[in-house]
């Protein structure tokens, strides 16, 4: 019988910027995240938006929902 993936996960809410495009924000979010969190699961953009300075695009910025498992 296979074993059932079982415990307890977090979902904690992050934002990435970039002055390059929202797929590099949300890659520097989790590889941020990455360097300080262990076990992450699964990443989940929940919104995009630009900082705009002047008319102009200054940043893409991403908010991404991270998960992660507890140690037991």
């Amino acid at each position: 019988m296979a074993k059932k993936d079982s415990g307890v996960y977090r979902v904690t809410e992050i934002i990435g910027t970039s002055s390059k495009s929202w797929e590099e924000a949300a890659k520097n979010a989790v590889e941020t995240a990455a360097k300080s969190l262990r076990d992450l699961r699964i990443a989940e953009v929940s919104k995009l938006d630009m900082k705009i300075e002047d008319g102009k695009v200054v940043a893409y910025r991403a908010r991404v929902s991270l998960s992660f498992k507890y140690d037991g």
